[in-house]
């Protein structure tokens, strides 16, 4: 079993302007990251539709990047996790470079559907597909040696999301939808200086190429993982119930406001409400696990998973709204963190990326489910059945999650 992640709060002081520095250059990789993620992906719908797209056509495109997306990431992290040229950093600069590439011909491609069809596809699919790889880079320095706070980067890059939230929709406005591509070349090109010079020390490796990210054990088939890790991988179908109904609420917000006497400023307001709110949670983790377990801090995020999307069943107003998003700070806020550490804690080296991507993939998958189900009912029953729907998923999630963390071990014992 590898050595645990060591943690920032654990750092001697002698090494806190290392921790510093070190965690300033991750926030800033997060930031950027979760910065062009409300572009691309919040804003994905605004950009498709003023490009003279359907909401038919946006439900199919949106629907083909996110399942090619979940197959995507298990196999780059089989790749990565394989000894080989291709790393962690390298292939988030090679993401960040398509990202950036794609940007730009969109800018040059308005209104053409036969051009922008698989462009957008493929920059909204490479951007869920690094997402687990930059929380795997993160472990995999801290392991090295590199003291990187990682919740408080992840909780600063979610406030990175809420501030580029709270402006957008007013430059999309004054603006043009053009914008978001503008925003893009620009942070894509920050993001690629910032992970191109995020190597480490040469005291702490040898050779950036042999050794960035590597284990000299082969990278496990799907079948001998889940045979290893018989809870984490049941616990991945209860994952996907959580964001099914997650999903639900965020893709399906605006209908849910309206239905409850608000508009797109109170949508604006509740986005930034829950991005904010996952700062304090993130940016504490480290302290958190000191106390409470990786796994029961997912299986709480699952309860508030569930609490959250209860209470819109029963919401009359826009106060209800704003008090199901609060529960953002013991669901998501708590998931994404705990989920990271959980991988690191309990896998071995060769299988750790793999794992970060079995997480994305299934909240993805959720994601999926919920497009695919959640309008059909919108359209044909209404706000209330669809929420129903969701709490009862979000229910059975929770319940294959207690059975999954603690009835059955979370590493098989070797023979």
């Amino acid at each position: 079993m590898p050595s645990e992640t060591p943690s920032p709060e654990s750092t001697p002081k002698t090494t806190k302007g290392r921790s510093f520095l070190w965690t300033l250059r991750y926030t800033l990789i997060n930031a950027t990251y979760f910065s062009a993620f409300c572009t691309i992906h919040a804003c994905a719908a605004v950009f498709l539709l003023g490009n003279g797209f359907s909401n038919t056509e946006v439900g199919v495109l949106l629907a083909i990047a996110n399942i090619l997306s979940a197959i995507v990431q298990p196999v780059i992290a089989g790749i990565i996790d394989k000894q080989g040229a291709l790393t962690n950093r390298r292939f988030i600069l090679i993401s960040v470079l398509v990202i950036l590439a794609g940007s730009v011909v969109l800018l040059f491609s308005t209104n053409n559907k036969l051009v922008i069809f698989p462009v957008f596809a493929l920059i909204y699919m490479i951007q869920f597909a690094y997402q687990p790889v930059m929380t795997a880079l993160c472990f995999e320095y801290q392991k090295a040696g590199a003291p990187i706070f990682y919740g408080l980067a992840r909780g600063l890059g979610s406030a990175s999301f809420a501030i580029t939230s709270a402006f957008i929709g007013g430059l999309i406005e004054s603006n043009g939808i053009r914008i978001l591509l503008y925003i893009n070349i620009v942070v894509m090109v920050l993001s690629a200086i910032l992970i191109f010079t995020f190597r480490k020390p040469k005291n702490m490796v040898a050779d950036d190429v042999s050794s960035e990210g590597k284990s000299t054990a082969p990278s496990s088939s799907l079948r001998t993982f889940i045979r290893s890790y018989p809870a984490f991988s049941l616990f991945l179908i209860g994952v996907i119930c959580f964001f099914f109904a997650h999903n639900m609420i965020n893709d399906f917000m605006i209908q849910i406001i309206r239905n409850l006497g608000g508009g797109e400023k109170e949508l604006g307001y509740a986005n930034f409400l829950q991005a904010i709110l996952e700062l304090p949670v993130m940016a504490l983790i480290g302290l958190i696990l000191k106390k409470i377990t990786a796994g029961n801090l997912l299986l709480l995020s699952g309860v508030a998973f569930l609490v959250k999307i209860a209470i819109l069943i029963f919401a009359s107003n826009m106060g209800h709204m704003y008090l199901s998003q609060c529960c953002q700070l013991l669901a998501y806020a708590v998931f994404i963190p705990a989920a990271a550490y959980y991988v690191s804690k309990t896998m071995a080296d060769h299988d750790q990326v793999k794992g970060q991507a079995f997480v994305t993939s299934c909240i993805t998958i959720g994601g999926v489910f919920s497009n695919l189900i959640s309008g059909v009912i919108l359209d044909n029953f209404g706000i209330r059945p669809m929420l129903v729907t969701g709490t009862i998923v979000c229910a059975l999630g929770v319940a294959i999650g207690f059975f999954a963390l603690l009835k059955l071990p979370a590493k098989r014992k070797e023979s």
